[in-house]
């Protein structure tokens, strides 16, 4: 078992964010696994200093020692950093376009919506000369079932072209590779053979699966899913990273014991492991 956790410093790490590192941690630990550490930093105008050093200070909070993986924002920066592969991200773009797995499209959301009935115009028109920052998508066919497998030897199966209809691939603006790009190409050259995410990322779980098939890399094909369910808020809504008292940054301050987030996720992997094993 070769997993990893990942998160991105757009944002204090919360609960929810300590929950998926604590659950792949523990299932590491029971299986004898090795643990990677991936800061996702691709999307700089979110990026802040501050939030890679919460990442680094949140795992010593909860514990957890990746096996692998940089030791802290210097050597992140200094050689961890996804700016470095960013040559690795553009090859696959290249080959995706190159097989016409791509189309530019600079319509905004509004007028994508008014188009979804019938094939959209960026999509059937001939593509000459693009200007540079122009967003890329990705062509899904309709119908586009795709297929995997989870954790425990069960098979999911989602509908792409309703999940996740055409989604972009080259960032308006950046030209920068989109996060399915990066996540599929990172954990290929990783050797990541198992994946712990939250049940929120199926969509994207669906398009860089396909992906993978599309560009023959069965090795990503093999990997094994485990979608687990989300932590919310009082009112039931997804957390999302903030500076409020759901973060590990003001439960740090507060003086507060990780012990009660390391017992949830311990009696979550212990109730996944009885129901997969029967």
């Amino acid at each position: 078992m070769r997993t990893r956790i990942a998160p991105t410093p757009s944002g204090y790490l919360h609960v929810g964010n300590a929950f998926n590192f604590l659950v792949t941690a523990e299932l590491v630990r029971t299986f004898g696994g090795t643990l990677v550490l991936r800061v996702d930093d691709l999307d700089q105008e979110r990026v802040r200093p501050e939030y890679i050093e919460d990442v680094f200070r949140s795992l010593a909070w909860l514990g957890i020692q990746p096996d692998e993986g940089p030791s802290g924002p210097e050597q992140l920066r200094r050689d961890r950093s996804q700016l470095l592969r960013m040559e690795r991200y553009a090859h696959l773009v290249d080959e995706l376009r190159s097989n016409g797995h791509l189309y530019p499209c600079s319509c905004s959301r509004a007028e994508r919506e008014r188009q979804r009935t019938g094939a959209h115009r960026c999509r059937t028109q001939e593509t000459g000369r693009v200007a540079a920052g122009t967003p890329w998508r990705l062509r899904v066919p309709e119908p586009c079932p795709v297929e995997w497998s989870e954790w425990g030897g069960a098979t999911s199966q989602v509908e792409l072209s309703t999940a996740l209809p055409d989604p972009v691939i080259v960032q308006r603006g950046s030209g920068r590779p989109a996060y399915q790009v990066a996540s599929l190409v990172d954990d290929l050259d990783m050797g990541i053979d198992h994946v712990v995410r939250g049940a929120d990322l199926i969509p994207s779980t669906a398009c860089q699966c396909y992906l993978a098939r599309i560009l023959e890399r069965p090795a990503f094909q093999a990997i094994r899913f485990l979608h687990h369910p989300l932590a919310t808020d009082a009112t039931g809504r997804k957390l999302s990273k903030s500076a409020g008292d759901t973060s590990l940054r003001s439960m740090r301050e507060a003086g507060s014991s990780p012990e009660p987030l390391k017992d949830e996720a311990k009696a979550y992997v212990a109730a996944f492991l009885t129901r997969v094993t029967g």
